[in-house]
């Protein structure tokens, strides 16, 4: 019992701290919709119905991931999503950044243009690099402690 407790304990907090991450990314993207709009429209990567959808959803799905990981319900399926959202933003900011776009990414709120020299690319990749390890952890050792899937299926 005593040699999983340690193992126990870092999915423990890898699962607590990527779903802070997804709960206050969603809140701050759900209480100002139209700004997200202009995060996500920032990319230039999607129609304006993509757009729409994507600033409508985004916000709501983060919460989802967020409130799944917390109570630990099916760890191992929400690390996967998070894993699959987060390298997708990965592609996004390395996309922007390949193509000379000045933007913030709106990971927490705000987001859209910014004047060039103000983007944070280096550090966007980093933290959300950070982050698919923490979903990679829960991937491959899904077992928490207080969580609904003691399993961790």
């Amino acid at each position: 019992m005593q040699r999983y407790l340690v193992p126990d304990v870092m999915g423990t907090l890898a699962r607590c701290g990527l779903a802070a991450v997804w709960l206050i990314s969603g809140v701050l993207k759900a209480v100002d919709p139209d700004q997200t709009h202009v995060a996500v429209r920032a990319y230039d990567v999607l129609p304006e119905a993509g757009v729409e959808i994507v600033a409508a959803m985004l916000p709501w799905v983060e919460i989802a991931l967020g409130v799944l990981l917390v109570v630990g319900a099916g760890t191992r399926v929400v690390a996967v999503a998070s894993a699959a959202v987060l390298l997708v933003f990965i592609a996004g900011v390395t996309q922007a950044w390949a193509r000379g776009l000045s933007i913030d990414c709106g990971c927490f709120g705000g987001g859209g243009a910014v004047a060039p020299g103000e983007t944070a690319y280096v550090e966007e990749l980093l933290r959300d690099t950070g982050l698919v390890l923490l979903a990679a952890w829960l991937i491959v050792r899904p077992r928490t402690l207080i969580a609904l899937d003691t399993r961790g299926t």
